[in-house]
């Protein structure tokens, strides 16, 4: 019988009660972690040697920490408005200190990016994993508890945003290949997801029926001129009557953005692409529509439905899903929407979405035309990806379902992997390629290379010869760059003496860029927020000036500029400068700060 709580401290005693003072934790990737079921056992175990918990998750959620004062007096209302009240994980503050005791472990198999890069336990357990592994590397382990965060309609619970992993423990449990408790803590806040997720009471062991509290929402981010130019090239890729899939963030926002003005402008569209120095393969309204088959249901997926461009219906559904996060909005619309189109986007489990096996015919028939879309921080000239760690071995983020999604695009006819990255990390003389020669780690091989987008074009390189596939690249890297590493390939014997890159490829700068984008950012074709903001207006009208800003200062020339600048005398500087602390600067730093803030705001 199910077990029902409104206090976590007694949850965690009835836990140990059941299971015993060995803990395997298994905690969903994400949004769907049971925080206050997660938060009492690993007081236990704090408390008391004798318990040992072994804690199992990936993509542990902290708010972001800014990074300087300017930026602090700028996010921190932001960061309290849409996150305020989470609850901290108190297993990842003391993680974050390299202070976990002997009989506490976490093991991730994904981090939030960059945020465990200094800290050595958490390189240390780090689990190398393709995303549809997890599950069996936790019942390797022997995980005997699994602590979700779930949705609830009557006496009926939703896995809701977590169905990921947690629907393929169940399936095993089920055949008798594991024996674990399944612990539910109800958030109202979620929306009740129909479909594989939907669960009865007798399937968990102990429910959490309190305390409620806000759902993790990381804020909306500004779409540059940089990565709205690979989101354009990345739009004209997909077929209409296609398969896509992406994940969060900008380029992702940018990339249906643009599918979206495809969709309703297709002059608009093509002129852009075009001003872009490309041509697109498809630049036609959706008549037929998309279907998404794609891990994460990120919230720009739901604009694209509402802007008819995902209509394809597989089974029912426009989407198949195995887990999503993002802001309040996003959660509220599915949570007020109809159960009709609810019904519309299925959450089902990660072996559904990240591999063939299991139904392959049907899946094959479903996934026609699929576009893979996802995001690198580095690409090789021969082609091989870096996504997710550096070369001396930290691990940035985690390879999750990329290596799932690259290996289909192969396995599907019609299917492509689209990789996208900006050409360029840093600004001024701090700059640095993103493609390059070689690099001491990697996450996709280049025997899969295939499509990579940047903001200077696409490069098709399946099937390619090494030579073709490096001037593919040459073609779409930062003229600063081009040169030598054009150079690095004709001393390896890749690219001929005497080759030449065309001139047209040899103006690859971020000035051509932004000027391409102007018009459509004049035509309101590219917005800065096109899916909502999390910014007031005031907000929203400084992340320009930030922006400039903190271009400024990889240039001290750049930088004197703007505090020069700032000198002049200016009217309505006064609501900008207040709501980032500066209207009463104390000390050379903060004036120094102000002056250049003001100058900033001149544009």
């Amino acid at each position: 019988m199910t077990q029902r709580f409104t206090d976590p401290e007694q949850l965690a005693d009835a836990i140990i009660d059941k299971v015993g003072r060995r803990i395997v934790l298994g905690l969903p990737l994400g949004l769907g972690k049971a925080n206050h079921v997660a938060n009492a056992l690993f007081a236990r175990a704090m408390a008391d040697p004798s318990v040992h918990l072994h804690i199992f998750t990936a993509l542990t959620l902290e708010p972001p920490k800014p990074k300087s004062a300017l930026e602090a007096a700028f996010l921190g209302p932001v960061i309290e408005r849409t996150l305020g009240g989470y609850p901290a994980l108190a297993y990842a503050e003391v993680q974050r200190r390299d202070a976990l005791p002997s009989n506490i472990q976490v093991d991730e198999f994904f981090f939030q990016a960059g945020t465990r890069l200094g800290v050595e336990s958490a390189q240390r357990s780090y689990i190398s994993a393709n995303y549809t592994h997890a599950a069996g590397y936790l019942l390797d382990r022997g995980v005997n508890v699994v602590a979700q965060l779930v949705a609830r309609e009557g006496e009926r619970f939703s896995l809701s945003c977590n169905t990921d992993i947690t629907l393929d423990l169940l399936a095993a449990r089920k055949a008798g290949k594991a024996d674990f408790v399944l612990v539910g803590q109800v958030n109202d806040q979620l929306p009740f997801m129909p479909g594989d997720g939907d669960l009865s009471t007798e399937v968990f062991s102990h429910i959490l029926d309190g305390p409620q509290f806000p759902l993790f929402a990381p804020p909306k981010e500004p779409i540059s001129d940089t990565q709205y130019a690979i989101g354009f090239h990345a739009a004209g890729l997909i077929p209409d009557g296609g398969t896509i899939q992406m994940g969060i963030g900008s380029i992702s926002d940018a990339v249906a953005q643009g599918l979206i003005v495809r969709h309703r402008d297709p002059a608009g569209f093509r002129d852009t692409v075009q001003r872009l120095g490309a041509a697109s393969p498809h630049a036609e309204p959706f008549e037929i529509g998309l279907y998404a088959a794609t891990e994460m249901f990120v919230d720009c997926l739901l604009d694209l439905w509402k802007a008819g461009v995902l209509k394809r219906e597989v089974d029912g559904a426009v989407l198949h899903g195995g887990f999503f996060l993002g802001p309040r909005a996003f959660y509220a619309a599915l949570r007020d929407m109809p159960a009709a189109d609810r019904a519309k986007f299925q959450m089902q489990a990660i072996s559904a979405i990240n591999e063939l096996y299991g139904d392959e015919d049907a899946k094959r028939a479903a996934r026609v035309d699929a576009r893979f879309i996802n995001t690198a921080m580095m690409v090789t000239l021969l082609g091989a990806v870096v996504s997710d760690g550096l070369e001396d071995g930290r691990i940035v983020s985690g390879v999750g379902g990329q290596y799932n999604f690259v290996a289909q695009a192969f396995a599907l006819e019609g299917a492509r992997s689209v990789i996208t990255l900006d050409a360029v990390r840093g600004e001024g003389r701090k700059a640095t390629s993103n493609i390059l020669w070689s690099y001491a780690h990697g996450t996709i091989p280049r025997h899969l290379r295939d499509m990579v987008v940047t903001e200077y074009g696409v490069a098709d390189l399946r099937g390619r010869t090494d030579r073709d596939v490096i001037i593919s690249l040459l073609k779409v890297t930062d003229s600063r760059f081009q040169a030598e590493l054009l150079d690095k390939a004709k001393a390896a014997g890749k690219v001929e003496r005497g080759y030449v890159l065309p001139e047209a490829c040899r103006r690859n700068t971020p000035e051509r860029i932004s000027d391409a984008i102007a018009p459509a950012r004049k035509a309101g074709l590219a917005p800065l927020l096109p899916f909502g903001s999390d910014f007031d207006p005031l907000e929203e009208s400084l992340l320009p000036t930030l922006g400039r800003l903190k271009a400024a200062q990889a240039e001290p020339a750049q930088l004197a500029r703007l505090v020069l600048r700032g000198f002049k005398g200016a009217t309505g500087d006064a609501p900008a400068l207040k709501r980032l602390g500066l209207d009463r600067p104390r000390g050379p730093t903060e004036w120094l700060t102000r002056l250049a803030v003001r100058g900033a705001l001149r544009g």
